[in-house]
Parts: C-alpha cells; structure tokens; sequence
C-alpha cells in the first residue's frame, strides 16, 4: 500500500500495511541477539566501528567539534561516558551529541544506498555511550549496532527519495529512530517500549539539506545520537508517545515525505542484515561525488593532466544537482559538496583525502584554475546516484569518458581487503590525534570488540596520551 501526502489516505488513519509498521520493524530487529548474527555481519559491524573511530578522532580536532566540547564542559555533568578525542568524561547524551558531531565533522564517514545516509554518524555515539554508562560488553554493543542499522535503513527505505528530495537530511531524521532502537536494544525494552521510543524519535527527529556545507550539517548526526539515547531511555523509565508515529495521520512521514511505501521492505527477507549495504568512504566528501572522483582518477591514470583539460563535463542526476551542486566553493566545508571542485581536486592533486579539502588547497590557483573548466551536465534521465559519467574535451590524444560505479557494498569474499583499507585509513587518521601505538592498540581492541567485557577500555584508549 502506497500512502501519498496528496491522497485521502492524509485526513484519516493509516491502516492496514501501513499502519503496523512500527510493529514490523521493532519485531523484526527488537529479538536477535548477537548470536544470532552472521560471522560476516559481526565483521562488518566492527569495520563500522573501527571507521567511526577513525573519522570520530580526526573529526575531534574540527571547529565544529570544538564548539560543541566546549559547551557540553562548560555545562558540566556527570562521568557517565568518554569524549573520543580529548578522553574528557561527561554524561552519556552529552557524549552522544559531542563524539556524533565529530564523527560526521570530515563527511568521511559510511553511508548506505537504502536510506540515502550515514548509519553509523548517528547510531555509534549513542551505542557506545550507553554501553559506557551500563558497563555494557562489547557483544552487547555489537548486537544494539546492527539493531539501529536495520531500523533506520528498513525505515527509510519506506519514504527515500521523497523524503530526501524534500529537502530532509535522512542521517539527522532515520538516524534518531537508528539511534533509538540501537539504545532500546541496549536497554533490553520489551516492545511497547520500543514503540514508545519510537514515538520519541519521531517527535525530536529533524535536519535540513540547506545545512550541508556549513557546521550545522555535523551538528545533525551528534543531535540525532543524543536524542536517539534520551528517546530511549525515556521510554524505559515509562514514557510514553504515539507508538506509530512514525506512519500516523499527522506523524513523520506524513510531514516529511509525499510518499509512505511499507511495502517495500516486504523484499528484505527475515535472515537480511541491512549492515550489509554499507560503503565505506576513501575520499573525504560527500559520497554523491565519490564516482566524479574515481572517474577522473581514472583518466588520470591514463595520462590526462590539468593542461590536457579544455572542458571537463560531469554528467549528474537532479538529486546531485540539489546536494552537490556548489559551484564555487571558498571553504573547506562547501567544497565537500561540490562536484566540480571534486573533479578539480582529483585532477590536479590525485587525491580527494582529508587534506584535498584543507582551506590552502580550496584556494589554490591551480586547483580554481581547473575548476573554472568542469561543467555539470543535469541529466534527468540518469537512474545511477553512484554513477556520473564524466568526460573531457582534451588538447592531447588519450581517453576522454569514464564511468565508475561506486555503490557496490563488497561482497563476502572482498571483506578481509575491504578491513585492510580501513585499517589504513583509521592509522592515517587516528595516528595524528592519540599516537601510532595507541592507534594498533584500537584496531586491535576494535578487532576483538566482541570478547571485551566493556566498551571503556576502547573509548579510553581513544584520547591523547596526556588524558590517559
């Protein structure tokens, strides 16, 4: 059943599909435990949280970061859970809203096709303080994760891309009902609580796309975690909410997307883990021009060069348009949403890591010099987001088109290659902030997550070697 905002379905009670499906949901993810997940699932989880680490710790040092530390200290509060970063003990929602604003504070962190989002930004800072402040096990931990995974991508694939398109940032709004069933799994709510916390998701959840290039856009994943956590404890202490507000007349996705589809997660069989679609990022921007880069690094591969470049054209979907579509980038923040500096970048510089977005580098003459050659082409017709197309006018002979696709989660088989990455990345990231030695002591506390009795020994191995 297909519910529209324009339909009569609008003035009256959803019912049927749609009106149980906070009961589906919470069903489905509310009862297993972590023996009940895959040994692939368990590895994959942990490859989301060693990747949160990485960008969480780099992410630590960002202004943004640092506004909302210096705020949650200046507040006070109980030592319930760690700041990764700086090792400062604050109250666990503190906590949430602090380290989930810095894990997003890059743009470097996971995403997922399903809800058009970052999983993890919302649902790791509220896990892992919870777990901090009960003396929860890792295993615990792990099971809660994949929990908040599969409810906000099984969620959201009810309303994306409508409400995506509407102009919703899907990390700050699905990331609170991730945030809140991750936390309700921690907790060991029975169902009506789980809908309750729901219902109190559905209620502080929010975030807009007019953020993204600005601080607020980061500020949204750490909001999400912490209302996520109080959504759920709340709920536990015997709050109440509308337990289907997510679909009811007048609930969330009647205000928030022109479509409520609950039938497609009819699909997604009883034995799927959504973690599964997860992608994992190796340029330091805005996933929609993760294939602008790896076509352009492509041709660069086969000789292009920044004086080979007549025009540059970047063929792209509406949506890359509305997300991605700065055109002149003059900060760090605005040029991870520019596919044409993206392109720019890659060219001049063969790289679209952390320091590509460095202020020196935005500005740099010769990286404009190139920017002021790269066309984006809207083309309506394009069915690929992790597709564009990219082709050059060229002075010299050699290659002129590529096309990468890069929205294939790795299969089962390239997992083990797909740890060795991240492994590289958190050394290149965390090294900087806590140390090289600290930084293998994490990958290899993160490697045995599920054997640790608590979370804190990880988190407290996450600060500078003067906080520990």
């Amino acid at each position: 059943m297909v519910v529209t905002s324009g339909g009569d379905a609008v003035g009256e009670r959803l019912e049927d599909g749609a009106g149980g499906l906070t009961d589906r949901v919470v069903e489905r993810v509310r009862g297993r435990s972590f023996d009940d997940l895959p040994a692939d699932v368990v590895l994959v989880a942990k490859q989301c949280a060693l990747d949160w680490l990485a960008v969480s710790l780099a992410g630590s040092r960002e202004p943004v970061a640092r506004i909302v530390r210096d705020e949650v200290l200046d507040q006070g509060g109980s030592a319930q859970a760690t700041l990764v970063g700086s090792g400062d003990r604050v109250a666990a929602g503190q906590a949430a809203l602090v380290n989930g604003t810095a894990g997003h504070a890059l743009d470097y962190d996971d995403v997922v096709s399903t809800f058009l989002g970052h999983p993890s930004a919302p649902v790791l800072p509220a896990v892992l303080a919870l777990a901090e402040r009960r003396g929860a096990s890792g295993r615990s931990a792990l099971a809660a994760f994949v929990a908040g995974f599969d409810a906000e991508s099984l969620l959201g694939r009810t309303i994306v891309p409508g409400h995506y398109e509407r102009g919703w940032h899907t990390t700050a709004t699905l990331g609170t009902f991730g945030a809140a069933a991750a936390c309700a799994h921690l907790l060991g709510l029975d169902a009506a609580q789980w809908r309750h916390a729901f219902g109190l998701a559905a209620t502080q959840a929010g975030g807009l796309k007019a953020s993204f290039g600005t601080m607020g856009k980061p500020l949204h994943a750490g909001k999400a975690a912490a209302n996520g956590l109080l959504a759920a404890t709340l709920a536990g202490r015997g709050m109440t909410a509308a337990p289907d507000a997510f679909e009811a007349h007048l609930g969330f996705a009647a205000a928030t997307s022109p479509v409520l589809a609950p039938e497609r997660i009819d699909g997604v069989g009883p034995g799927e883990f959504e973690v599964r679609q997860v992608l994992f990022k190796y340029h330091a921007a805005c996933y929609l021009v993760h294939s602008t880069v790896e076509g352009v690094l492509a041709l660069r591969r086969e000789g292009l060069r920044p004086e080979d470049v007549e025009t540059l054209t970047i063929r792209a979907t509406p949506m890359h348009r509305d997300t991605c579509g700065i055109a002149e980038p003059s900060t760090p923040l605005e040029a991870k949403f520019s596919l044409r500096y993206a392109a720019a970048v890659a060219l001049v510089t063969g790289s679209a890591g952390e320091a590509a977005f460095d202020e020196a580098v935005v500005a740099d003459p010769a990286v404009r010099a190139v920017l002021d050659r790269v066309e984006v082409v809207t083309d309506a017709g394009l069915d690929q987001l992790m597709a564009t197309p990219v082709s050059v006018r060229r002075r010299s002979a050699g290659p002129t088109e590529a096309c990468v696709d890069v929205g294939r989660p790795a299969p089962a088989a390239q997992l083990a290659g797909q740890g060795e990455r991240l492994v590289a990345k958190f050394g290149g990231l965390a090294g900087p902030v806590i140390g090289t030695e600290a930084a293998e002591r994490v990958v290899g506390l993160v490697e045995r997550l599920e054997e640790l009795s608590s979370v804190a020994p990880l988190l407290r191995a996450c600060a500078p070697v003067s906080a520990r």
